[in-house]
């Protein structure tokens, strides 16, 4: 299918601005639908809401998370009531976002429409990655009163991010611990010169750690568990929503919890932006050959 220059972007934080910004330095048109920011350019356009934009263009551009309930974007309703997204879409569009949700790309599939999952690709996710880990660094030091330092650290989990974490921890001079399910993941985790133990077991080793950063999405520290944490510890969740902590017993019994969700629209914007334009204009090219 051949695809015009024409681009619609709707939602999102920073980074769908500064995507913004980048694709119409490139020489595309921009049709974009609530974005954070408001732009100035002769090739960008307003539009008047999201069936506009998509009758204007065929290549749409939503946010990572694409929704968080199937029916908004940016903390507002988009569509009315029990339809998503993906309702306004026909075979000719191309879809591309981040953390699209099944049901969209279900329906996406039965109606013929190409979607692609930003966050599904190896390259941005690293990428995301380093940002994500320097944000969850920043939230450390910002909601602590102590050094990272020689502290003692606890990792949850020892995938993209928690690896790439783990290494940022490592050069601060902190004391870190990967805890893991998977055995490869903590061979892995050991052969970087980590102290690692494994997930099941953590129960045994909670009171000693000042810091406690999970990216696991699943309820890891549970009551049990916080009942466990030294009473000035400071848990940082970067795992994606509801996140891995149980928040309500955190907040009760005065537990210092912060779930911390797209760092890298918060941190590096532009670089995040720089990032999927990338990836973004080769998908383009693909798609029109």
């Amino acid at each position: 299918m051949s695809y015009n220059k024409n681009i619609g972007i709707f939602g999102g934080d920073k980074r769908q601005v500064y995507l913004t910004l980048s694709l119409l330095n490139k020489g595309y048109s921009v049709y974009s639908y609530r974005l954070t920011s408001r732009i100035t350019h002769k090739n960008h356009i307003e539009a008047r809401g999201l069936d506009d934009l998509m009758k204007m263009c065929k290549i749409l551009i939503g946010p990572i998370p694409l929704t968080k309930d199937l029916v908004t974007i940016s903390d507002d309703t988009i569509c009315d009531s029990g339809k998503t997204i993906a309702h306004l879409l026909n075979k000719e569009h191309l879809l591309v976002g981040g953390v699209i949700p099944s049901d969209i790309v279900s329906l996406c599939h039965k109606k013929g429409v190409f979607c692609y999952d930003l966050m599904k690709n190896d390259r941005i996710a690293i990428m995301n990655a380093i940002a994500t880990a320097e944000g969850t660094i920043m939230e450390a030091i910002k909601n602590s009163d102590k050094n990272l330092h020689h502290s003692n650290c606890l990792v949850l989990g020892y995938g993209r991010c928690g690896k790439v974490l783990a290494a940022k921890l490592k050069g601060l001079d902190t004391y870190t611990t990967i805890a893991a399910r998977s055995e490869d993941a903590l061979a892995y985790a050991y052969a970087s010169g980590f102290s690692t133990i494994s997930l099941c077991d953590i129960k045994t080793v909670l009171p000693t750690y000042h810091y406690i950063f999970n990216t696991i999405p699943a309820l890891v520290l549970d009551q049990e568990c916080l009942k466990l944490v030294s009473r000035d510890v400071l848990i940082i969740d970067i795992a994606s929503a509801p996140g891995g902590v149980d928040y309500e017993y955190a907040l009760n019994h005065g537990i210092n919890a912060k779930l911390c969700l797209g760092l890298p629209g918060k941190v590096a914007p532009r670089a995040s932006a720089e990032i999927l334009v990338t990836e973004i204009e080769a998908l383009i090219k693909e798609r029109s050959g």
